[in-house]
Order: structure tokens, then sequence, then C-alpha cells
């Protein structure tokens, strides 16, 4: 099977960045912005929110490997899908939680994942699925930015290592390596 795209908003993209690099399946992942208005938005516009965009990461992933719903599960567990647009101290709808399904096949799963994290969450889900959109790259300084600058910023400390131990204890077999990235 080829590789498959999802993209992905729940919070900070460095946070969820450094979590799916250290998935079974998954070939690589990008930090952007997708699902507002302005074209080649800046990090700084975005986190003044008023571009309507999301901070995402696009997975690049192998379907053989992981399907689309698994992912869809660790997205969920990564992250609180109750908090309408913010995840800890990240407040603005920047930092919203949603999904942007590529084809109909992901809008199917999508709607699958949200109705299986809605039976976890007590019905609070508040992630949406939007249409899926034009993909801006976001600036390389925030590439693989936890295993460069991450691991020395405060911010990064504090809410990086409790994600990747989550993914660890919750999906062992899914970790690439039980010791990276934390």
């Amino acid at each position: 099977m080829a590789d498959q795209v999802a993209v992905l908003a729940g919070g900070c993209f460095w946070c969820t960045e450094a979590v799916f690099l250290d998935v079974v399946g998954v070939k690589s992942v990008e930090s952007g912005y997708t699902g507002g208005q302005i074209a080649n938005p800046t990090y700084k516009q975005v986190c003044e929110g008023n571009t309507g965009h999301a901070e995402a990461i696009r997975i690049t992933f192998d379907a053989d490997e992981l399907s689309y719903g698994d992912l869809l599960d660790i997205f969920f567990a990564i992250h609180d899908p109750t908090q309408l647009n913010r995840q800890g101290n990240d407040v603005g709808t920047q930092y919203r939680s949603a999904i942007f399904p590529q084809d109909a096949e992901q809008q199917a799963a999508a709607e699958a994942a949200i109705a299986r994290a809605n039976d976890q969450y007590d019905g609070k889900v508040v992630t949406t699925i939007e249409p899926k959109a034009e993909w801006y790259p976001a600036e390389d300084y925030h590439q693989d930015y936890w295993a460069g600058e991450g691991q020395s910023n405060p911010y990064c400390l504090a809410v990086i290592p409790p994600k990747l131990a989550k993914l660890r204890k919750s999906f062992q077999a899914r970790v690439k390596t039980a010791g990276t990235q934390a």
C-alpha cells in the first residue's frame, strides 16, 4: 500500500510532532498551519489568532504498518479533545482539536474515531472534522523541534515527556524505541 497522509491539530505542534515521530509506521511528521484564510502565514500571525489556521502536523505513514484509525486513537490519547480552542495554557482557535481528512475514507474513519473517543470521554469531545485545506509548512526551526531546541525549552519539558510516557504506556506495540525522545 502506498504511503498515506494524515493532518491533525491538537494544540502546540511541537508537542504532537514529538509523539508521532516515535510511532511505528510513521515515516515523517511536518509541523505547519492549515484551516485558515491567510496564504503563507507566519508563526507570529498564527499565534495572534487572526488567521483561522490551526497549528497542525502532517504525518506521512505506512498504512500497512499503522492504520489511520489507530493513528487517530493515539491522537485522542495524547491530547485533551474535550478542551475547546485550547490545550493547557495554549488558548485560541489556533490550538483547536481538529482532524482534516484527506479523502472520504479518512472522513468515515475520523467520524468513527470521534465516536470511540466520545465513549471514553463521556460525550465531551469537541474535536472537529474540517475540510481538507491548503497546507503551509511552519518555518524550519519548528521542524523536529523536540530533538533540538525543545529539550531545553521549559514549556516543552513540561508538556512533551508526559505525552511520550502516555504513548509508551498505552501503545507499547506502536512505539519505535522505548528509550528515544524522552
